[in-house]
C-alpha cells in the first residue's frame, strides 16, 4: 500500500482499531494453534491442514499490516457542520431523476466505503461529483452503466 492520506470517520477509525485488536489478540492465537496441531500430524509436505493454516496466517498478517498502514496515514473526517455544501462526512439525500427514487449516502474515505451500507467513497464517480455541490443542484454522473442524473435533495 502506498503512503497516501486515508480519510476515515471516527466510526471507521474505531471499527479498524477493533478489527486490529481482534486480529492481533485472538486470530493470531487461533491460527498459531492450528499450525501447531497440523505440525503434530507429521509429514508437512502433504499436510493440507498445515498449508491452509499457513495461508491463513499470511492473510491475517497482511490484513494487520494494511490496517496499521491505514491508521498511520489516516486523516480524521470531522463534520464541518456546514449543511449548505457537500463535504467529506456529509450525509446526502440524492434523488435519482430517472427512477424518481431517493438514496441516502454518507461521503467517506475509500477505506470505509460500502455503498450497500450507505457509505459512499469520495473517490467514486458519484462521490467525486457531489463534493462541493449544494442542495438543489442537478448533476450527471458517468458510471460504468451509463449516465445517471441526480438532484441533491438534502445535506445533513
Amino acid at each position: 500500500m502506498n503512503t497516501k492520506e486515508v480519510y476515515l470517520t471516527l466510526q471507521g477509525k474505531l471499527d479498524l482499531e477493533k478489527e486490529l485488536k481482534h486480529l492481533k489478540k485472538e486470530k493470531r492465537k487461533e491460527v498459531s494453534a492450528r499450525i501447531k496441531e497440523a505440525i503434530s500430524l507429521g509429514d508437512l509436505s502433504e499436510n493440507s491442514e498445515y498449508n491452509e493454516a499457513k495461508n491463513e496466517q499470511a492473510a491475517v498478517e497482511k490484513r494487520i499490516s494494511e490496517i496499521e498502514e491505514i491508521l498511520n496515514n489516516m486523516v480524521l473526517i470531522e463534520s464541518s457542520g456546514n449543511v449548505d455544501i457537500v463535504s467529506l462526512g456529509s450525509t446526502v439525500v440524492l434523488k435519482d431523476l430517472e427512477y424518481d427514487e431517493l438514496i441516502e449516502y454518507t461521503v467517506v474515505g475509500s477505506a470505509e466505503a460500502d455503498p450497500r451500507k450507505g457509505r459512499l467513497s469520495n473517490e467514486s464517480p458519484v462521490g467525486k461529483q457531489i463534493l462541493g455541490k449544494a442542495k438543489g443542484e442537478v448533476l450527471s454522473v458517468q458510471v460504468p452503466a451509463g449516465v445517471i442524473k441526480y438532484e441533491i435533495v438534502e445535506i445533513k
